[in-house]
């Protein structure tokens, strides 16, 4: 018989043995609960990102020390965030299949009714459908649509069973609701608030929260123009105003029908994003989010070709969106401002120190719940600050770049290359945004401050001074023309003046004293959602320069429907920076009053003029370095997009590189990631000569189809 100290012995020794982690899934529940993004976790243990989804997908385990570190973090989120009815505890290393470990009895129940055996993308067996019959009056059945192709699997959360068919479901006329996934749910509705009914009550579609202190996602409704006819709405919607203030009139039948059944639509009223909803009970929305495709819900330019496909490819591509982005709440402007607010919640349940009850407070690092006016500079000439203060100040004026050399300085030797080659920076506001401070209090009059970079603000400060060669852009105007006395600067561009070797002296400023890096969360997501749908098109890190440019060539040909998830997500980034200072629109307008966007805490012109400063900042650098190394200087910038004089007709015939094949540091580099740069397009030097003798910008056409680099960047 073993006794006490022999067993407690044997005991410490499985203890003393290499540390356990929960499975794949759980790490990445846990991580997600407690608001963590995979980047800022693989800062924490000292490695990449990749690698910690790698973890979370169960392609790889962490070696000592950092499997020790990674325990122990995962066991202090597991203490502090439970499974639903659960309590955690170490378990042996897993395979990388069962996402049903650490699920409450009630979640396993219900993956029992909504789920079954494994098998192929797109196709459900007998008897899940069967299974589906006798549990819900939502049915699965197999989706009809063509073969999808083989796309790389990005880690899935663990199945959430209050939304067992994912965030949304694209309606047919016939009454098909294609999900994602494949799956095809029949809805028996027949009128609008019918099919508000089915999508809360039993079509098994919504998505959870993205932050441990926001609010689940409203499922989302998706219809083509057969179902809208059928729903009784027009298969058009015309008007003479802008389309994104089309709207049903109040006493179109639908509407009515809407408010008999007592339900209610927002401000914005029935168009092509319409929410209906009914006031939270005991806590829980009631809320579904309609796209009407005839409509126009999804711009083309967001969401080229997505209007051509069948239901079931529609559905795919916006559930790609919504597990890499967000479930779309409208454009990809309004999804890009949504994702802000879901990954940085205003408020928090925080505990009353005095009575203990539970009560509702700020989260440390978000703009709050009130509209916050701006500093006069930082506003428009049309905001009621100006036209009550009757401010003539001057404003920021931080654009992006608009900027074409002067013909006069075009030399001889650059005449004579016979290509010019458009150079594009991959999502360069998405690049500015990472690891930026922003100001989250209210802002603060100064008078002769000492300048101090790393307090964000307004500056008014004299640069014309700085003397900088004339065949380059100057930094500090969007025109790039040189700046003719004191105007109001972002503190990027200022601290990029004192970097050139500028006295800096300003002569007032407007500084915020609370600060922090509010746009991370957004940042981290949309990157990796960038990186990961780019390396689903056969783009990745991996890639030498002259691989990259190949697959560049070739990536919008490997699938429609992941180029579509491409272009949104790009959209969604300079959309989402516009919705910073959207302006007021309609014809009845008058200055001074007060617009809608203005009631937002969003609305925020010195976060946007933070961002295209920073933007700008590094592109005018890369350009000071391409000089230095290269000899080489632009011939026009518009945003994002420069254009150089070349011997050949590929980017690698004039970017810097070092005597052992490796890009030159602080230049334009060849790569798939936010910052990096690819080829926008190609054209003959005399047809770049020939605009820029016009007036006009090579950068905007060098692509050749019409394109121009400033869509979508925000008003």
């Amino acid at each position: 018989m073993a006794t006490e100290e022999e067993l407690f012995a044997s005991v410490d020794a499985l203890l003393a043995e290499e540390p356990q982690l929960p499975p794949p899934a759980e790490r990445a529940r846990l991580r997600e609960a407690a608001g963590i993004t995979q980047a800022r976790l693989a800062q924490a243990l000292k490695t990449t990102t990749q690698t910690v989804k790698n973890y979370e997908n169960g392609r790889s385990e962490p070696k000592s020390p950092r499997l020790e570190a990674y325990q122990r973090l995962l066991n202090g989120w597991a203490a502090k965030y439970p499974a639903p009815g659960t309590v955690p505890a170490a378990e042996p290393r897993p395979e990388p299949v069962p996402e049903t470990t650490f699920t409450s009895p009630a979640a396993a129940e219900a993956e029992t009714r909504t789920t079954g055996p494994v098998e192929a993308p797109g196709v459900q067996s007998v008897q899940t459908v069967q299974t589906a019959q006798r549990s819900a009056p939502a049915v699965a059945r197999p989706a009809t649509s063509s073969p999808r192709p083989a796309v790389k699997k990005t880690a899935k959360p663990a199945l959430d069973p209050r939304f067992p068919h994912g965030p949304l479901a694209v309606l047919d006329g016939d009454g098909s609701a294609y999900g994602v996934d494949g799956i095809v749910l029949d809805c028996p509705a027949a009128t609008v608030p019918e099919l508000v009914e089915w999508t809360l009550k039993e079509s098994g579609l919504g998505a959870p929260k993205l932050h441990r202190n926001g609010k689940d996602a409203d499922p989302l409704i998706v219809l083509t123009a057969a179902a809208a006819v059928k729903l009784g709405l027009p298969e058009r919607l015309e008007g003479h105003e802008q389309r994104r203030s089309l709207r049903l009139p109040e006493d179109h039948p639908v509407v009515k029908q809407v408010a008999k059944a007592r339900w209610k639509l927002t401000q914005r009223g029935f168009g092509p994003w319409a929410r209906i909803y009914r006031p939270a009970q005991a806590g829980q929305r009631q809320c579904v989010q309609l796209a009407v495709l005839s409509w126009d819900a999804l711009d083309t330019r967001s969401w080229p070709g997505v209007e051509e496909m069948e239901p079931a490819d529609i559905a795919r591509v916006l559930g790609v969106y919504a597990q890499r982005v967000i479930t779309p709440r409208g454009s990809t402007a309004v999804s890009g401002l949504e994702l802000m607010t879901t990954l940085r919640p205003p408020t928090r349940a925080v505990q009353d120190r005095t009575t203990g009850n539970w009560v509702s407070g700020h989260t440390p690092g978000s703009l709050g719940t009130e509209p916050m006016d701006p500093a006069p500079p930082e506003a428009t000439a049309e905001h009621p600050v100006v036209v009550n203060s009757g401010w003539t100040g001057g404003f920021l004026d931080e654009e992006a770049y608009q900027w074409v050399r002067d013909v006069d300085l075009l030399t001889g030797d650059e005449v004579s290359l016979p290509w010019a080659v458009g150079l594009d920076l991959n999502t360069a506001f998405l690049a500015a945004a990472a690891r930026l401070t922003v100001g989250l209090s209210g802002p603060d009059h100064f008078h002769h401050p000492q300048f101090n970079p790393k307090i964000p603000g307004s500056w008014l400060v004299d640069l014309s001074p700085v003397e900088l060669d004339p065949r380059l852009p100057s930094p500090f105007t969007p025109s790039g023309q040189r700046p003719q006395g004191p105007a109001w600067y972002q503190t990027h561009t200022v601290a990029y003046a004192q970097e050139l070797g500028y006295n800096v002296r300003p002569i007032q400023a407007y500084l915020r004293r609370e600060t922090g890096a509010y746009l991370d969360p957004w940042h981290d997501r949309l990157r990796t959602a960038y990186v990961d749908t780019l390396a689903d098109l056969g783009v990745h890190k991996d890639l030498t320069d002259t691989e990259f440019l190949a697959a560049m060539e070739r990536h919008k040909q490997a699938d429609p429907g992941l180029v579509a998830v491409l272009a949104a997500v790009k959209a969604t980034v300079k959309g989402g920076v516009g919705k910073l200072r959207e302006r007021p629109q309609g014809r009845h307008y008058k200055d001074g009053d007060r617009w809608p966007a203005l009631e937002r805490p969003t609305w925020r012109p010195d976060i946007r003029a933070a961002v295209i400063s920073k933007a700008r900042v590094n592109m005018h650098r890369k350009m000071l370095k391409m000089a230095e190394f290269t000899g080489l200087y632009p011939l026009a910038v518009l945003s994002d997009c420069v254009v150089y004089p070349s011997p050949g007709r590929s980017a690698l015939d004039f970017l810097p590189y070092s005597a052992s094949g490796k890009p030159i540091p602080g230049a334009f580099r060849l790569g798939p990631t936010p910052g990096l740069a690819k080829v926008e397009g190609v054209q003959e030097m005399a047809w770049a000569v020939d605009l820029m003798e016009q007036g006009l910008n090579p950068a905007r056409h060098i692509k050749g189809d019409g394109h121009d680099a400033r869509f979508d960047e925000g008003e």
